[in-house]
Parts: structure tokens; C-alpha cells; sequence
């Protein structure tokens, strides 16, 4: 079990390749071991070099409500009017800090998302 730091392209496809290799390693054991601080280096290469955005805060509540199967009327409940509600979805009215906490508490939507201008 040879573990390097992954500073280039090459060391990231060697990486992938070894751990899909080991995949299936029994925890506990060496090659369990080495898959573990593989996907541990792995993850971190792939945050420094491929950064995933966060999403627009119109489009996750819009998802969200999506998932739920919440329709303008539910959010309305959330944020107190269904006009308001309407203007949200529509980008004519920002999110105030009170509606923040209250889509991040009832659709649980991180608050950093929410928070960003848009």
C-alpha cells in the first residue's frame, strides 16, 4: 500500500482507478484501510479542483417545494402571503431575513444558500 499526496491529474486518475479496484475492501482490513484515505484524498482533490457551486436560492426553494410536492399555496404558509409567495418564485421580492429562517427551518434549505443575491 503505497498512499502519495494527489498534486496532478495523473496521481488523481491513478487514485480513482486503485480505489475502484478496492471498492469492495472489507473494513478493518489493509486494503479497507487504503480505500478510506483514498476517498479521503480523492474528496479533497476534488473540492480544490472541481468546486460545485451552490445553487441559485430561487431555484432551491423552487426544487424543494418540487420534492415535497409543495405547490405556491404551501409556501404561501410559509412566508405569510400567497402574493408574496408569488413574487418570491417570481424574483420581484427578496428574501427577508425572516423568511430565510422560515424556509430553512420548514423545507430545510441551508441557510447559505438562501442568503446569496441573486
Amino acid at each position: 500500500m503505497e498512499i502519495k499526496p494527489i498534486r496532478t491529474e495523473y496521481d488523481y486518475h491513478q487514485a480513482l482507478e486503485r480505489l475502484e479496484t478496492i471498492f469492495d475492501a472489507k473494513l478493518g482490513s489493509t486494503e479497507g484501510d487504503e480505500l478510506e484515505v483514498l476517498g479521503i484524498l480523492i474528496d479533497r482533490y476534488e473540492n480544490e479542483h472541481f468546486p460545485i457551486d451552490l445553487p441559485d436560492p430561487i431555484e432551491a426553494i423552487k426544487f424543494r417545494m418540487e420534492q415535497l410536492g409543495y405547490n405556491q399555496n404551501d409556501l404561501a404558509n410559509i412566508v405569510g402571503l400567497k402574493s408574496r409567495a408569488s413574487e418570491i418564485l417570481n424574483r420581484k421580492r427578496k428574501l427577508s431575513l425572516e423568511m430565510i429562517r422560515q424556509l430553512h427551518d420548514k423545507l430545510n434549505i441551508p441557510t447559505e444558500v438562501l442568503i446569496q443575491a441573486y
